[in-house]
């Protein structure tokens, strides 16, 4: 057999559905590539088309571009778009899968978008010097999007003989325990790993996982532009921002979750659980795409809250 024939160990997914909510970019489309690298097939949703931007104003990325992706590499991408704040649109999509599919295995929460509020008029500013209708849009955003795909996803999650749910935020539970900045935020970031709790508990009597997990310092394309770099070159951002050293590419947290979903013994391993991607890439074996493994909230832990004297390339 040639050696780059994919086999059952290199696509442990292959016969799995899985849609990843908020795959336009960022974590939520690197998160549909590996998964579909692994063999899945992979519905990605998100409000950014080739013919329509959403909000965060971005025509570079679309949901068409990260099907096709997830289909280079290796599994079966399929762009639906959706936007999860409306119910109707979110309950079509799911009727869609279950047409196509029957079930679905794999739900992976990202919905987020709320980047352009945060800059603008949150962070650094109190609560109430926060445009009401701004704060609100957040937790619309990063807590109403979560909870409508949840409760109309579900049904068809429990269908799966493993059915595994995963809530993307900023932070862990430990982590969070520092203030993020501003209330809106703070509670956006927050309540999806109460749901992954909450939902661990639901979910395991189906024989079900839920887990909240983050990146950590995440070089998005979003966060790229901010400092004018590109993947390629993008040490030269730490000049603007040191602690940039300590940054990750999106596929190191999804190569933790794709492995996590491929993992039989994950429910006792993980359920209910908010973890980072460093301490996914820990438990199995996985690198960012530099062959590093970044611990950026031990290094925010220790050198930013602690005032250790230490360097980023500590932490990789």
């Amino acid at each position: 057999m040639d050696n780059d024939t994919p086999t059952r160990a290199t696509t442990p997914l292959t016969g799995r559905t899985a849609l990843v909510a908020g795959a336009t970019r960022g974590a939520g489309r690197a998160l549909a590539v590996e998964l579909g690298r692994a063999g899945a097939t992979v519905y990605v949703t998100g409000r950014t088309t080739r013919e329509r931007v959403s909000e965060v104003g971005r025509t570079t990325e679309t949901i068409e571009e990260s099907a096709e992706l997830v289909t280079a590499a290796g599994g079966t991408g399929i762009a639906v778009p959706t936007d999860h704040l409306e119910e109707d649109q979110v309950r079509a999509l799911v009727s869609r899968i279950d047409r196509d599919h029957g079930r679905l295995d794999v739900l992976v929460n990202d919905l987020w978008g709320g980047e352009h509020l945060t800059a603008g008029s949150v962070f650094g500013k109190k609560s109430w010097e926060t445009p009401l209708a701004d704060g609100l849009r957040i937790l619309e955003l990063g807590v109403r999007s979560h909870v409508i795909t949840a409760a109309l996803a579900l049904p068809l999650l429990i269908r799966s003989d493993a059915p595994l749910h995963v809530e993307v935020t900023d932070g862990t539970a430990r982590s969070n325990r520092h203030y993020r900045e501003n209330l809106y935020y703070d509670l956006a970031k927050n309540a999806p790993i109460r749901i992954a709790f909450g939902l661990g508990q639901e979910l395991a009597e189906y024989g079900g996982t839920a887990v909240a997990v983050t990146p950590g310092f995440l070089r998005s394309e979003q966060m790229l532009a901010h400092f004018g770099v590109t993947e390629r070159n993008w040490r030269d951002a730490v000049a603007q921002e040191p602690h940039f050293a300590v940054a990750e590419s999106p596929h190191y947290l999804a190569r933790g979750v794709a492995a996590l979903a491929a993992d039989p013994d994950r429910s006792a391993r993980w359920n209910g659980r908010s973890v980072s991607s460093a301490d996914l890439a820990e438990a199995y074996g996985v690198t960012d795409v530099d062959g590093s493994r970044p611990d950026a909230w031990a290094y925010f832990e220790d050198v930013w809250y602690g005032g250790k004297d230490a360097s980023p390339d500590d932490y990789r």
